[in-house]
């Protein structure tokens, strides 16, 4: 018995004498806190539910002043209680913070805000924030598509100079793209594609060097140096300065474009647009400077420049004379914080209108795009050429002979290698001497002379007694269709349509 006493003994104190674990303070004042908030919270939503709304507001800011996390939930109660009451800057100023912390503007078309929805203040918040579309951002969309559609055909056009064509079509591409930026911009989906932000910035000192390159391939022949890479340390450092704030979470780029607009700014533009403004505007203006000399050395030099040359080389000029312009202007209003009117639009005119124009270039006459030297390709490829310049005039000259004077066009087997013979040189300086004299090659040269032929025929055929393949038999064809196609290509007009309109005139 003794020994049982001694054991419950010993039992009885190692379970009252057992160390027990530390207490958690901060776990236990988080779970007393915790319980405060969901008791405010229940007492809210009661409120809420019973229609007392001055009491629910008051309880549910201290809700929110109690809560260490953005509650969207309750801001968005907020606002419909302060709605309810007809209290729309109140109501208002809650969406703006729901908005912020967690952005849907399906808010906007909640019953709960019926009451306030006709008033200015709400009708301004919500163009503020929700997508909207207008005549200029649809304008915007479809110019940025068919400039992306050109920068990309241009690179598969053959007939143009690969450096020439990389430079227009990456200068088209950065315009396409900073337009495609400003209409997100404008239809305030920049909100719901948050990395959006400044995303056609990095551009900025790209513009001049681009097309000044171009410029300067098209228009000398120019080969690229190491040195010319030079040009890319403006964009390389303004990126280095840039890269942290792309690097950005999607949520932090959604916080600074609000609190720009907190402040009344373009909320897709640089907290330093008006540095980057004036920066790139001199970028602009030195590059405008290089490429009007380059314009100005080409036009005075018409030997190695064409008429459709010169007048792309002249249109490309001048729009980018008209942005940089324009470009001016849109740095002076919003230096004002002054985003919207046809003033601020007008440099994105100016950028629209050049792409559209290139684009109809790239249609038309795809040729223009590598410069004169592209078009005939005689500069590359006779670049080796042992030529020299007085036999060269020498050939040209007997070349003018044959066909003047001894008309061999209208042999109908003359050929690139008869012609060679007759001039008593080869085949490659024969068809040199047709490039760079006359900027064609043979067979454009003897169409030229047939056709010409052809009409004289016809403008001396008063009675319409000649019949088309007679013509076309005098004049070197072998047949009817290749005369009516080369003619047709030529004059715009069927044979058959000229020999009437030649015998109506007469």
């Amino acid at each position: 018995m003794r020994t049982l006493r001694i054991f419950i003994t010993f039992l009885f104190l190692s379970f009252y004498c057992y160390p027990s674990p530390p207490i958690d303070f901060d776990d236990y004042a988080n779970t007393v806190h915790q319980q405060a908030h969901e008791t405010r919270r229940n007492k809210a939503e009661k409120l809420f539910t019973e229609r007392k709304y001055p009491e629910a507001i008051e309880t549910y800011k201290k809700v929110l002043t109690g809560n260490r996390s953005v509650d969207s939930k309750t801001l968005k109660t907020v606002a419909q209680s302060y709605s309810a009451l007809n209290q729309s800057d109140e109501s208002i100023s809650y969406i703006e913070q729901y908005l912020y912390s967690d952005f849907d503007t399906d808010v906007f078309a909640d019953s709960w805000f019926d009451n306030i929805r006709q008033t200015p203040q709400f009708k301004t918040t919500t163009e503020k924030y929700t997508p909207k579309f207008s005549v200029w951002s649809f304008m915007y969309l479809y110019v940025a598509l068919i400039g992306f559609y050109i920068a990309f055909i241009v690179q598969f056009n053959r007939k143009v100079d690969r450096p020439a064509k990389a430079l227009i079509g990456s200068f088209i591409f950065i315009h396409s793209f900073f337009i495609l930026h400003i209409c997100l911009n404008i239809t305030n989906y920049q909100y719901k594609f948050p990395h959006s932000y400044l995303m056609s910035t990095c551009f900025s000192f790209l513009y001049g060097p681009l097309l000044y390159f171009y410029f300067k391939r098209i228009t000398q022949k120019y080969r690229f140096k190491k040195s010319d890479l030079l040009h890319l340390i403006p964009t390389v450092l303004f990126l280095i300065y840039i890269f942290p704030t792309y690097a950005l979470s999607a949520d932090e780029k959604l916080t600074l474009m609000f609190d720009r607009v907190r402040k009344g700014l373009n909320p897709g533009d640089s907290p330093d647009v008006i540095i980057l403004v004036i920066l790139k505007l001199i970028s602009l203006v030195i590059y405008g400077h290089f490429i009007r000399k380059l314009y100005l050395a080409s036009k005075n030099s018409k030997e190695q420049t064409n008429k459709e040359h010169r007048i792309w080389q002249r249109n490309i000029y001048f729009i980018h004379i008209a942005y940089v312009f324009c470009y001016a202007g849109y740095g002076i209003l919003i230096s004002n914080n002054i985003i919207s009117g046809f003033l601020y639009h007008l440099q994105l005119v100016c950028m629209a209108l050049m792409v559209m124009y290139i684009g109809y270039c790239a249609n038309i006459q795809p040729s223009v795009f590598g410069g004169s030297f592209t078009f005939n390709k005689l500069f590359f490829k006779y670049e080796k050429s042992g030529l020299t310049s007085s036999l060269s005039v020498e050939l040209k000259d007997n070349l003018l002979y044959l066909f003047d004077e001894k008309k061999i066009y209208k042999e109908n087997d003359i050929n690139l290698e008869k012609l060679a013979e007759r001039l008593n040189t080869t085949r490659h300086n024969a068809s040199q001497v047709i490039n760079e004299h006359f900027q064609m090659n043979f067979h454009e040269l003897v169409n030229k002379y047939r056709i010409s032929e052809a009409k004289q025929i016809f403008n001396k055929d008063s009675q319409r007694n000649l019949n088309i393949i007679d013509v076309a038999y005098e004049v070197g064809y072998n047949n009817k269709v290749t005369f009516n196609k080369a003619f047709k290509k030529d004059t715009q007009t069927t044979p058959s349509e000229y020999q009437r309109m030649s015998v109506e005139a007469s």
